[in-house]
């Protein structure tokens, strides 16, 4: 068996107590410099690591963050989940990644079942149906600062990042007008969560400012699939007034309507217009080529990750929402 090295040894091997090796590793003020480099030395010599789940119990902190988000296969939430990495690491923190698969049943299960005395801090993207978020308000009770990131518990009052949702739809739906398009239908998300509303009304206010008139039926609110897509833009091509563009809530929705104008043999931007959301790597392989609203993914994870660190430092950390904005990037699929 592997024997990991523990303040014991290094307090052997210099022969003092292995108090004042604890004490030099923490740098209190009763350790003169000389030993606390001596000790200091050691540890790096016999590749010591500290015991979180150790000192922790000492100092209330176990220096772990759990990550409860809906998936972990797409790029949207595989970037986010980078960008709480890079935060999380350099404070010395450790990272426990909970996958809801979109579950609300799941979502509860884990949050029910989370080991709280061993946690710091929660980051959290609610899954789609997770209107009631009453489990995530007992955490905070508990003491356990909670930050959500991308899908927010709009109810619940603590720190939350997000990107643009509502302008970024705006300056979507502007573009597409812009290109020549006025037509334009909406495949959404679910109802009930925060960012759907947003860019929905994004959406609308767009075409308000423009004087085109909204079709209730031009408005599907499915999942986030591509296979969502696929049957949202079948739905829209069996209206009785076809609509000559289609905004999607994400990328991968607006590939899978992609598709099944492909399989109509609807010449994509020249007969109907398509705009994603997102910035996928997908957007950019498909054919055409599918112009986007990038979302800031990466910052969205750091940002999370360095609110919720503050909350952990600070007992009375007043709560932040941070909005980033999106880019807007044209490619094959609005060109007439």
């Amino acid at each position: 068996m592997k024997h990991f090295t523990t303040i014991k040894d290094i307090a052997r091997e210099l022969n003092i107590s292995v108090s004042t090796v604890s004490r030099a590793l923490r740098d209190t003020y009763d350790v003169n410099k000389e030993t606390r480099d001596k000790v200091l030395a050691m540890a790096a010599e016999l590749n010591y690591k500290p015991n979180f789940n150790a000192t922790g119990l000492a100092k209330g902190s176990s220096h772990n963050i759990a990550v409860i988000l809906p998936f972990i296969t797409n790029y949207y939430f595989s970037t986010v989940i980078t960008g709480i990495q890079e935060v999380a690491y350099q404070g010395g923190y450790n990272i426990v990644l909970h996958v809801t698969n979109d579950s609300p049943e799941r979502e509860l299960s884990i949050v029910n079942n989370l080991p709280i005395t061993s946690l710091d801090g929660l980051l959290v993207s609610i899954s789609s149906s997770s209107d009631a978020c009453n489990h995530f308000q007992e955490v905070m009770n508990m003491g356990v600062p909670v930050v959500f990131f991308d899908r927010v518990a709009a109810n619940i009052e603590t720190s939350k990042v997000m990107q643009d949702d509502y302008n970024g739809a705006f300056e979507a739906v502007e573009y597409l007008i812009s290109c020549g398009y006025k037509k334009i239908a909406h495949i959404a998300g679910p109802e009930g969560l925060t960012f759907t509303q947003r860019r929905m009304q994004g959406y609308l206010d767009a075409l308000k400012k423009h004087d085109i008139p909204v079709k209730e039926d031009w408005i599907i609110c499915s999942g986030f699939s591509q296979e969502c897509g696929e049957s949202d833009a079948y739905q829209l091509l069996e209206c009785a007034d076809v609509p000559d563009a289609i905004f999607a809530v994400n990328d991968r929705k607006a590939i899978g309507a992609m598709l099944t104008l492909k399989k109509r043999n609807i010449k994509i931007g020249k007969e109907m217009g398509v705009m994603g959301f997102t910035n996928d790597p997908a957007s950019t392989i498909i054919s055409p080529t599918l112009t986007t609203m990038a979302e800031p993914a990466f910052d969205i994870g750091r940002k999370s990750c360095e609110l919720l660190l503050k909350h952990i430092a600070k007992s009375y950390f007043h709560p932040e929402e941070i909005v980033l904005p999106g880019r807007l990037i044209a490619r094959e699929s609005t060109m007439r």
